[in-house]
């Protein structure tokens, strides 16, 4: 007698669903994300509609005034410049190491851990950046990363000079002490169209 083929059962399907799901839940889990970067700003507070904010009048020579053409080109006071002399014109501008009289006005600031009342031109200095609605953003961010690079420079120096160690190795009392005496003052006006700079 013959016999009869036996038919081969078929694969239950009815979990791969689960399986594809939980796979999908893994790989979300588990991957990281790349997320945009920003540059740290901290914005005024809203004016207050009862309370006109009185227009201040800042001195001329606590402002750096930094204009980024169409064209790319940096105008540092009126001086074109290169990135690496902006760099060197902001730790200028904001040190005012010899008390120039076309810099930044120094005043006394009490801060202990530095030692107690110091000048610095912490309350007066300002640096004011516009750009040009032309400007490519990989210029605005080089600019934007010299006058960064520029406090942070100066915060080096500062550190190591009263503390002996670098800015990132102190505790958060001793970068809150130099931060007072280095605050980072960066105004950015909105973009404008100025055209490119005559040479």
């Amino acid at each position: 007698m013959a016999r009869k083929k036996r038919k081969t059962p078929g694969i239950n399907g009815s979990s791969s669903a689960d399986i594809a799901f939980m796979l999908l839940l893994f790989f979300l889990l588990t991957t990281s994300m790349d997320t945009d970067r920003g540059l740290p700003r901290r914005l005024p507070p809203p004016p207050d509609n009862k309370n006109k904010p009185e227009e201040q009048k800042v001195n001329k020579r606590n402002t750096l005034s930094v204009l980024v053409s169409s064209d790319n080109r940096i105008m540092c006071n009126m001086e074109e410049v290169s990135t690496e002399v902006l760099n060197e014109k902001a730790k200028e501008f904001i040190e005012n190491a010899n008390d120039d009289v076309n810099l930044p006005e120094k005043e006394e600031i009490d801060i202990p851990l530095l030692g107690g009342k110091i000048m610095s031109t912490a309350g007066k200095h300002v640096i004011s950046l516009q750009c040009d609605r032309g400007t490519e953003y990989q210029k605005y961010l080089d600019v934007q990363n010299e006058l960064a690079k520029a406090y942070n420079e100066l915060r080096d120096i500062k550190s190591e000079a009263v503390f002996r160690k670098k800015y990132a190795e102190l505790t958060e009392e001793e970068a809150e002490a130099i931060r007072k005496f280095y605050p980072q003052k960066i105004s950015e006006a909105e973009p404008k169209v100025y055209g490119a700079t005559k040479k």
